[in-house]
Parts: C-alpha cells; structure tokens; sequence
C-alpha cells in the first residue's frame, strides 16, 4: 500500500506543474472550490511565472502518460473543472516522443515467443503514431497483407498502476468536503477513468471491442471498422487491416479528393447516433486523429480503447430527452429526469421543464456556430445546482463523445444544425422502439419467456414437495383434554415437549402395571 506521504508527494509535484501551466487559477477564483483546496492552490503557484491564459493542455502532457488520459476525461466534466478548461482539454493531443524500435522488437518478440520476421514480412521502424499508451507501425505480414501494429510502451502499465492509485487517494479527500465536491462526485470520476484506462492497457480487450463495433455496424452504409488479424494480437500487441485514406481534420486534402464535407457531416453524426442510441455501444474516443475518410465517403474508424455501453432503457430515456429538446417538449423532458431519477422527486416536475425551457430555447432552429456553447454550459450547470442533480457516470463517455463529433461536425460543415440531422433519427427510433408495436412485441417477448420457464419452475416446486410414498395416510387424530400443571387444557395429540415427557411417563406406567397384574403375561 502507498504510504500518504507519497501521495502528497507526488499531488504537490503535479500541483506545482499546473501552477506554472496557470492551470489552477480557475478552481482559486471558483467560489463552489472547497475553502482549504483554493488556499492549497495559492501557495502552489507561490512564486512562479505563468502564462496569460492558462495552458490546461500542456499542464497535463508535462505531468505525463496517465496524467494525459485523466485530462482528456476531465474534457467532459466542465462542470468540475469549467468550462474554459474543457473546452482546452479537448484540444489535448495524445502524443509523446516514439519509444526506441528496440525495446519495441523486444515487446513484440517476447510477447508472441517468436522473431519478428517470423509474424512479418516487412515492419517499419519509424512509428507512424506515437501515444501515451502505445504507438503504431506500419507492417506487411507474411501474407502479403498491409497491417497497422500497434505496441502498448514497455513498462506503461505499471506507470499508470500508481498514478491512479494517488488519483484515487486525492478524490477521496476531495469528496470528504462535502456539499458541492460530494455532488460532483470526484470519486466516481475516478473509478470510471480506472476503468476505462484498465480497459484500455489489454489490447485484447481493444480488438474485441473493434470486432463487437464491426458487428454492430455491418450494415450501416458509410461507416467501417478494420478487421483484425487475431493470429498475431494479444495482450500487449495488436494488429488491424492498414487504411489508406484521409485524416478528417484535413479538410483541404478531403477537397482536393472532391468529398462532400456536408455530407461527411452528416453520415457522421448519423453513424454516432445510430452506435449510441440503436446499439447502446458506441466509440468513445471519435477524435480527429481516429477517423479517416476513405476514397468512396466512407468513414473509417480506429482506436477501440475507449468504448461506451448504454442500456436499454437509458437509450429510451436518451432518445426521448434529444427529440423533446429538438420539438420543444420540456414538460416530457423534465418528466424524463424524474422518471430516471436523476433528478430528487422534492422538486417539481414543472419548475425544472421551465428551467430546460430557459436553456433550450435559444438552441432551437440554429446553427451550431451562430450558439455561444459558454452560455449554455453555464446553464445547464446551474440547473444541475438548483435542483441537487448528481453527475451519472454512465453518462459522462457519452457526453464527451457527442462533443466531440459536433466539433468534427461543424468544422466539416459550419453550417449544420445538429437538431436537424437528428431528428429524423430520432423519431424513426422512438416511433420503431416505444410504439404500440415496440410495446406489443416486448410483451409477447416478455410472455413468452415466461411461459417457457413455467416447465422448471413445476420441477423445482415438486422437489420441494415431493409425491407420498407407499405409506398410507395417517389418519385425523381426535384431541384430547391434557392436564399440565394443575390446568386443563385441549389440545392436539400434537403437543410440546413437556407434554410428550409427561405422556411417555404416564405410558409406562400403565405399561407396568398391566404386567403386575399379568394383562400382558
């Protein structure tokens, strides 16, 4: 176990980082900021030079690989960190000097116990990515087929082991505030970003991810996922068909090969939706630098690590909160929160609708360049404050998600209305799942699973009452008036012990007598 004296260490280490980074002159001047966590950040900062506008981005690429992750968690909590903060953390690129091709042949042959050239007929030493977690390469298989392979950093996992651990200690104390910093949850935070880097340190784990995705997606036009070569993937290896396409943040060379931006747009807000709202699986990490467009339109996707699960009911719940934001149905929206429970039943139902009123209005019919997206995080945050709205980590992959794709959204086309292209998704789903012909399937579904488990449920109530046996029945015995202590009392033949002593000394004294006066002889 880590002594708190490491943890302090290294919390102070990477506090003093952020301070030249001007990274905790938010949380000093954020009045919900617990009293003794703002002074511990005034003494941090305590004789350094910092930046005019804060460089949150930087701060954690100089802390370091797990530190990089967390920020890029954080991106989607605006609410914890604010909004000018996520909004610069989601610029935060995954990127760190490549690792010697060496220690990666090294990886590579200790993990599968056979020489490169035996895997592959041609590897390229110069990675062609290079991550906080693994990098990529370029490859040719034995077979003659283009591959990417991509090798997580020898000794990563154990780096990120620690550093979690200390997150872990720190959010902790932080919770223990209380009030604001409990309603937040730090903790949660924590133990989902745990959960979601584990994930993402097995590429075993990553690839059947991608395998799922590409399952899930077949028949989505426009969309694709790589296949994956499972001979020559494991734990700490994987490898996946090589795409030859365009970078979707190159907007200049998707252009010059005549792609329609608008409708890249489009396909991909429809391909997201259509992951998070029909599959409830969904590609939680769709930054620029994992989609690329392929010469026929189609948008190729890569990186599995970090993926996203919803259930049913939430997707319901989901699907109807997007279509009454786009139609203006706040009374249902509100009703939703309820009915979820993420918000307490001591508020009103009509008080919150009026509230989301307040905030969704300005958004309706408008382009998402013509919306100050500060103003409305501002309001949705103080919703989340006046009516003792705790965070839903269920939620927060898929949050992080949908900013991302209307980022990539509107810089492919400035214009679009992401109401618009949702919408028709939307109703399509809502009136395909929550219809009267949903709600009929489902109960047939429902019954007949029943009627299929009434089989094994007659067997386990005969074990526990099995049939008679070939004794006769004993038949009803009459009672009888039994004096104990003194008291006449009716009772059953069926009595407690100390009737049943009494009984058996009175028997054998009968029993005895009958052979003194020779009855039984």
């Amino acid at each position: 176990m880590t002594l708190p004296a490491t943890h302090i260490r290294r919390l102070l280490g990477w506090g003093r980082t952020l301070a030249r980074h001007g990274a905790l002159r938010g949380i000093e001047r954020d009045p919900n900021a617990p009293g003794p966590v703002r002074t511990i950040c005034r003494a941090l900062r305590f004789g350094t030079r910092q930046p005019q506008q804060p460089d949150y981005a930087g701060a954690f690429r100089a802390i370091g690989p797990a530190a990089i992750k967390l920020g890029q968690t954080l991106a989607t909590r605006p609410d914890l960190v604010g909004e000018e903060a996520a909004h610069n953390l989601l610029a935060l690129q995954d990127q760190l000097p490549p690792v010697d091709f060496k220690l990666i042949r090294a990886e590579i042959e200790t993990t599968f116990e056979k020489p490169l050239e035996s895997l592959f007929a041609t590897f390229d030493p110069v990675p062609v990515g290079a991550a906080s977690v693994a990098q990529v390469h370029r490859a040719t298989t034995t077979e003659g087929r283009p591959v990417a392979v991509k090798i997580l950093r020898p000794g990563v996992r154990e780096k990120f082991a620690r550093d979690i651990e200390t997150y872990e200690w720190a959010a902790a104390h932080l919770e223990a505030f209380g009030e604001e910093a409990a309603r937040l949850r730090p903790r949660m935070v924590i133990a989902n970003f745990k959960r979601w880097t584990v994930r993402e340190l097995d590429l075993r784990r990553e690839a059947a991810s991608a395998s799922e995705l590409a399952e899930k997606m077949h028949a989505h036009a426009g969309y694709r996922v790589p296949t994956i070569d499972w001979d020559r993937t494991n734990g700490r290896v994987m490898t996946l068909d090589w795409i030859d396409g365009v970078k979707i943040s190159d907007l200049a060379a998707l252009d010059a090969a005549g792609h329609d931006r608008k409708a890249l747009a489009s396909r991909l807000v429809l391909a997201f939706l259509t992951q998070a709202i029909s599959g409830g699986y969904f590609h939680a990490d769709m930054h620029q630098g994992n989609l690329f467009v392929e010469a026929d339109g189609t948008i190729v996707a890569i990186d599995f690590g970090i993926m996203g699960r919803i259930d049913r009911r939430a997707r319901q719940w989901l699907a109807e909160i997007l279509y009454g934001l786009t139609t203006g149905n706040y009374r249902r929206v509100a009703e939703i929160h309820f009915e979820a429970q993420y918000v307490p039943s001591y508020h009103s139902v009509d008080e919150f609708a009026t509230a989301l009123r307040a905030v969704g209005e300005p958004m309706r019919g408008r382009p998402v360049s013509e919306l100050s997206v500060g103003q409305m995080l501002d309001g949705l945050f103080a919703i989340t404050r006046d009516f003792d709205m705790q965070t839903q980590p269920h939620l927060l992959l898929l949050q992080k998600t949908m900013v991302m794709v209307e980022g990539i959204a509107t810089q492919l086309d400035p214009t679009i209305n992401m109401w618009d292209v949702s919408a028709p998704f939307v109703r399509n789903w809502i009136r395909d799942e929550l219809g009267p012909e949903s709600a009929i399937a489902d109960r047939i579904r429902e019954d007949s699973q029943t009627l299929l488990r009434l089989p094994d449920l007659i067997r386990r109530i005969e074990d526990r009452f099995p049939p008679k046996g070939g004794a006769p029945e004993a038949p009803p015995l009459p009672e009888i008036d039994l004096i104990i202590g003194g008291r006449k009392r009716k009772r059953r033949t069926r009595r407690t012990w100390p009737g049943q002593i009494v009984t058996f000394l009175a028997g054998g004294a009968a029993v005895a007598a009958a052979n003194a006066l020779g009855w039984l002889g």
